[in-house]
């Protein structure tokens, strides 16, 4: 390295992006990933022993898979040499695979090679580093936002190891941003700013467990912000919701606009009213709310508020509540404004509410009377001797499928539970319901 790289380099770790240079090079300084870093975990055994295989890190942007390469190019005792699939091309390979196996000859040193963004490589460019990794020449990194198990060759993925990388927690985040506002050697502790507690739980929450839009945020916070009266910069609630170009929403997701928005948002659903249940989904997706947590809203409100006035209300809400989880945000607000409308638009029925809730209270206020004998299960060994089913009537033996016969305990024939009411396919049931009444009354004429 000549003197003139040598200064480009150094510059080039003092200009960098905030996030660039608070990029740990221990371990023991990373934030978050406990469940493959912790210290009884494989890849932090490795790491430490030095005995890495190829691995691949797959997780959503800024959760640290650059990090992870970084700590290990900073502790491993091999060439570490790393490569952007999205501009690298065969030729670099070849560069990469020739030096590696001198370093392999020469020296009988490893080699690991960094590939992020791996999932950018085509099919012959990950068959071209094949061999090399079967064979010992190299050691792979890869990274990659894509699923690997999809984007990244067969072959290549069954000779490494799978690291799935989780989205950093708020208290990590919280963590990296106090780091990088008092760390004066690489972040910005040299300005003198102060971060209200406010403004470090609304990048954290907003950040959405990407680091490097958190530091992004703060850097730029930092450098734009005049100093006050007292010769500090104040990162406020107000300029962190500029710095990440998003306006602040009063939504505390333990206190009351929490409760008063999901409480709205039910209400509406209930009440059939599509346009306001969207406008209050809009306003707890943009305050960060849980999508699952809105999905498992969406499926009791379809079940407690429609009902069997619209059977399919509930299959949607389940549906959604499915594919939230495998697709994530930001495409799982349509598939929640999908169940959302739909359920908002359904027909509304509590009766079978109404109907739980009532043999709930019947349960609870009377003495368990005996299932009636002829509903007894009379398949177990001596049951038939004991009279177990005894004059049960099959119903499939009867026209329309249906036979009058008591079901009820002695003592509760009478009780009424389930009232359908008129409204959508209820109607359906209810006259149903009266159909197989009055056909069981002629039969007894």
């Amino acid at each position: 390295m000549d003197l003139f790289e040598y200064m480009r380099e150094q510059n080039q770790q003092k200009e960098s992006p905030l996030a660039s240079r608070m990029r740990p090079t221990r371990l023991e300084d990373v934030a978050g990933q406990q469940h493959i870093i912790g210290k009884d975990k494989l890849l932090y055994r490795a790491i430490q022993a030095d005995k890495l295989s190829s691995i691949i890190f797959y997780g959503p942007p800024g959760t640290g898979k650059t990090t992870l390469a970084k700590v290990i190019a900073n502790t491993t005792c091999a060439e570490f040499t790393q490569i952007n699939a999205t501009s690298a091309g065969k030729k670099d390979m070849e560069e990469v695979v020739q030096q590696a196996k001198n370093n392999q000859g020469m020296y009988a040193k490893k080699t690991i090679l960094f590939i992020d963004e791996i999932h950018r490589f085509n099919k012959g460019q990950q068959d071209y580093l094949l061999p090399f990794v079967e064979d010992g020449t190299v050691i792979l990194i890869g990274a990659t936002t894509e699923n690997p198990y999809f984007e990244v060759n067969g072959a290549l993925l069954s000779r490494s190891v799978v690291f799935e990388l989780k989205p950093l927690s708020k208290e990590d985040i919280k963590t990296i941003l106090i780091r990088a506002v008092n760390d004066k050697e690489k972040g910005m502790g040299s300005y003198q700013a102060e971060v209200t507690e406010d403004a470090l739980e609304f990048l954290s929450d907003v950040a959405n467990g990407d680091a490097r839009a958190a530091l992004t945020a703060i850097e730029l916070g930092v450098l734009t912000t005049p100093r006050g009266e007292d010769g500090k910069i104040h990162i406020t609630l107000a300029v962190a919701s500029e710095c990440i170009q998003k306006r602040v929403v009063r939504y505390d997701k333990n206190g009351d606009n929490h409760y008063d928005t999901i409480s709205a948002f039910i209400k509406s659903m209930r009440g059939s009213d599509p346009d306001a249940a969207v406008y209050y989904l809009a306003r707890m997706l943009y305050a960060g709310e849980d999508i699952k947590f809105i999905a498992r809203r969406i499926m009791i409100c379809a079940s407690e508020d429609v009902g069997n006035a619209d059977p399919y209300a509930l299959m949607v809400a389940v549906s959604a509540a499915h594919a939230v989880e495998r697709v994530g945000m930001p495409e799982a607000q349509i598939i929640l404004s999908h169940a959302v409308t739909y359920v908002a638009s359904a027909p509304k029925s509590n009766a079978a509410c109404v109907a739980i809730d009532r043999a709930m209270e019947t349960v609870r206020e009377t003495r368990t009377a005996p299932v009636p004998v002829h509903l007894q299960d009379s398949h177990y060994r001596g049951a038939q001797k004991l009279g177990r089913g005894k004059g049960y009537l099959y119903a499939h033996d009867y026209k329309d499928h249906y036979v009058k016969q008591q079901y009820l305990p002695d003592g509760l024939t009478d009780a009424k539970f389930y009232e359908p009411t008129q409204n959508g396919y209820e109607k359906q049931i209810s006259a149903h319901l009266d159909f197989l009444k009055k056909s069981a009354a002629r039969e007894q004429m």
